[in-house]
C-alpha cells in the first residue's frame, strides 16, 4: 500500500506483542498487578490491550476500503475474512490433544477474542462502506447509549438489573441462556454476545481516527490528542453511572480505551510520521502478520499447557520451574521473564516472516 502510515503498523504490532505478554505469564499465581485484568469494575493497562486492537482494526479499515465501492465483490471479501477470523477462534476453543483432537461439544467455548475481532471487523467495515462520518457518529452514539439503557434499565426475569457479576446482570444472563456451557465461565463470558455491540463501536471510533490520518488536515497530532483527551473525560464522567468494565465492555470503557488509543497513536504518529524518528521496527514486523502471530501464540500456549511432563505437570509449568525460578528473584519477576521470553520468540518469528516477505492475510 502506498503512503503507509508507519505509526499504524507500529501500534498494531505493539498491541499484538502486549496481548501475547499478558496472556503468557510463567504462572498466573504470581503476576505484577499492571499485567492483570481488573477484577471487575475499573481498568488496568492490561485492559487496554484488546480494545486497542479493535480500535486499530477500525483505523485499518479506512486505508483498506476508502477507495472501494460497496459492491458484491467487496462484501464477499469482508464476509470471508470475518468468517476466517471466527473460524480460527472456534478452532482454538475446540482443539484438544486427545484424539480426534476436538473437545466434547458441551465443552467448546463459542465466544472468544478472534470471534469478536471477526464480528467487529464485519460490521465496522460494512458501516464504513455505506455511511459517511457524520452518520457513523450517530450510529456509535446510539449503540453506546442504547447499550447503557439496556444494561441499566431492562429487568431480568422480573428482577431489577445489576452491573455486578450476578444472575440478574443482563449481559451475563443472555450469555448463559444462549451459550450455556459454551462460555468462558459458568456464569458469564468476557467476549459475550450483548457486549459485542459496544465492542463494534471500539472499531468505529478507530475509523474516525483513520479518516483523520488519511486526510490532509495540517494538525493531525493535535486533533488526535484533543479527541483522545475528550473521550477520556467523557468516559470517566460516564463511569459514575455506568462503571468502566472490560468484562461487560461498558460504554464508558469504550470511550476511555479509545481515548487512550488516540493519545498513544498520536504520540507514535508524531515521532515516526511527522518527525521521522526511526524506532519500533520490531513492532512493525509483528503488525505485518498480526493475526497469524497471535493465533500461533495462542495455539502453542494451549499445547504447552496440555502436554504433560513428570506426571501432571504441564510442559509450560515444567519449563517455567526449571529455567526461570530462582531463590534470589521474586516469582513475579520470574513469571514476567518467562512472558518476555515468549514475546521474544514471536518477535523473532515476525522478523523472519517480514524479511522473507511472507505476509499471511486472514
Amino acid at each position: 500500500m502506498k503512503n503507509r502510515i508507519l505509526s499504524v503498523d507500529i501500534f498494531r504490532g505493539a498491541t499484538i506483542i502486549l496481548m501475547i505478554l499478558v496472556n503468557t505469564p510463567g504462572t498466573w499465581s504470581n503476576v505484577y498487578a499492571p499485567l492483570l485484568h481488573a477484577k471487575w469494575h475499573g481498568y488496568t493497562p492490561t485492559d487496554l490491550v484488546f480494545p486497542f486492537f479493535l480500535f486499530i482494526v477500525g483505523t485499518s479499515i479506512v486505508f483498506a476500503y476508502q477507495n472501494k465501492k460497496a459492491d458484491a465483490a467487496v462484501y464477499k471479501k469482508i464476509t470471508i475474512r470475518s468468517l476466517k477470523l471466527i473460524g480460527l477462534g472456534l478452532c482454538l476453543g475446540a482443539f484438544t490433544l486427545t484424539f480426534p483432537f476436538i473437545k466434547d461439544f458441551a465443552s467448546i467455548r463459542f465466544p472468544g477474542v478472534l470471534q469478536r475481532i471477526g464480528v467487529a471487523f464485519f460490521f465496522a467495515a460494512i458501516l464504513f462502506l455505506n455511511l459517511d462520518w457524520k452518520k457513523l457518529i450517530w450510529v456509535a452514539a446510539v449503540l453506546l447509549i442504547g447499550y447503557w439503557l439496556l444494561m441499566v434499565f431492562v429487568p431480568v426475569e422480573g428482577v431489577a438489573s445489576t452491573l455486578e457479576r450476578a444472575p440478574n446482570n443482563l449481559a451475563n444472563y443472555l450469555d448463559v441462556q444462549l451459550f450455556g456451557t459454551h462460555n468462558y465461565k459458568p456464569d458469564y463470558d468476557p467476549e459475550g454476545l450483548l457486549s459485542t455491540i459496544p465492542a463494534i463501536v471500539s472499531s468505529l471510533l478507530g475509523i474516525f481516527t483513520g479518516l483523520i490520518l488519511a486526510s490532509k488536515h495540517e494538525k493531525k497530532t493535535t486533533l488526535l490528542f484533543g479527541i483522545g483527551g475528550s473521550m477520556l473525560l467523557v468516559g470517566h464522567l460516564w463511569d459514575f453511572i455506568f462503571p468502566i468494565n472490560k468484562a461487560l465492555w461498558t460504554s464508558s470503557f469504550v470511550l476511555v480505551t479509545a481515548g487512550w488509543a488516540n493519545i498513544v497513536l498520536a504520540a507514535i504518529y508524531f515521532l515516526t510520521d511527522v518527525k521521522k524518528i526511526k524506532f519500533g521496527s520490531i513492532f512493525r514486523y509483528a503488525g505485518a502478520n498480526a493475526i497469524v502471530v497471535y493465533f500461533l501464540s495462542s495455539f502453542i500456549t494451549k499445547l504447552f499447557y496440555s502436554i504433560k511432563v513428570d506426571g501432571d505437570t504441564s510442559l509450560h509449568g515444567w519449563l517455567f520451574n526449571k529455567i526461570y525460578v530462582y531463590d534470589f528473584i521474586s516469582l513475579e519477576l520470574s513469571s514476567l521473564l518467562y512472558g518476555l521470553s515468549v514475546v521474544s520468540f514471536y518477535c523473532l518469528l515476525a522478523y523472519v516472516l517480514y524479511k522473507r516477505k511472507i505476509f499471511i492475510k486472514v
